[in-house]
């Protein structure tokens, strides 16, 4: 899955002493979208702009706004950006390189050179290694989460960035704002009568035209069992037994945490498909599974799990 990107470890943890250093990725990130430059040779992949080659973090004081990280750093070599230290926000590192949000929480123009392609573009071409996808994924839900957390919620004062958590603080009345994470459920549903499982697609034009599994957020005020009968219930008009759970996964585009679960069939197996939802659903055998184009996802792998376990020899 996206997340498995061993040797390479991505550590989220918040560092408020963290400096931009020659080499670091620099992040344009609007919406959906994330500042590129396509490669193609050896393989096709991506690229991100970087301290140094693609964007000048010149000598300037430490602010308090948002975009802060605190520190001062100095010019490292010509480049087609120019930005100061507080401009830039510390998300995440990689290896041993530090991954920032450029100016204005990445909605700055990207340098010359780059474009901004859609994290789906990137997946469906199959760009990139996992940790650059996971990278991309994880970048998109922190950028995210600054942007739409600019002004506070309860006055209306602008934000600022916490000095040693990671969080935004209101200046004005105290409140404080964390990352927000939500709770959603991938859910692969059984026939072990029949040997056949529920294979999905969403309604035209909402994801990737790929098959996938049942899957919706947990709401406010059911655990996270009530949700898998629940959304089985809506998409699917059916009632399900042996709820068991699998495994997590993060996806950061959606700002999910993911959690997979199997069951089974209780009672009549006839399929009333939510038309607004989804624009297939079908039981289907081993051998009609051919997968997803790629093995980042939850989904794909419990697809590919249970229909390696039960294709004959």
């Amino acid at each position: 899955m996206i997340q498995d990107i061993a040797p390479h470890h991505l550590s989220n943890e918040y560092r408020p002493d963290a400096t931009p250093a020659a080499g670091d990725p620099v992040l344009f990130v609007r919406g959906q979208e994330l500042a590129v430059r396509r490669v193609e040779e050896p393989l096709p992949s991506f690229a991100f702009p970087r301290v140094g080659t693609d964007v000048v973090v010149r000598d300037a004081p430490a602010g308090g706004v948002v975009a802060s990280t605190g520190n001062v750093a100095t010019e490292v070599s010509p480049a087609s950006g120019d930005v100061a230290p507080d401009e830039l926000t510390y998300l995440f590192s990689l290896g041993d390189a530090s991954v920032w949000l450029a100016p204005d929480r990445g909605a700055a123009e990207p340098p010359d050179g780059f474009e901004l392609v859609h994290n789906r573009a990137l997946r469906m071409e199959r760009r990139g290694t996992r940790e650059l996808m996971y990278l991309a994924y994880t970048a998109v839900h922190l950028a995210g989460w600054y942007a739409s957390n600019r002004f506070c919620g309860v006055c209306g004062a602008p934000t600022e960035r916490h000095e040693s958590l990671r969080a935004l603080r209101c200046p004005t009345c105290g409140n404080l704002v964390f990352p927000r994470l939500n709770p959603a459920v991938i859910v692969c549903v059984r026939d072990p009568a029949r040997e056949k499982i529920v294979i999905t697609r969403y309604a035209a034009g909402r994801y990737a035209p790929i098959d996938a599994l049942v899957a919706g957020f947990v709401e406010i005020g059911e655990t996270i069992e009530e949700c898998v009968h629940r959304e089985v219930r809506e998409e699917l008009g059916l009632e399900v037994k042996n709820v068991t759970y699998y495994k997590s996964q993060p996806w950061g585009v959606a700002g999910d945490i993911l959690s997979g679960y199997w069951c089974d069939v209780d009672g009549d197996p006839t399929l009333h498909m939510d038309a607004s939802e989804l624009g297939r659903a079908a039981w289907v055998g081993p051998d009609e599974i051919p997968g997803q184009p790629d093995d980042l996802s939850l989904t794909n792998e419990m697809m590919c799990l249970w229909r390696d376990a039960h294709r004959r020899p």
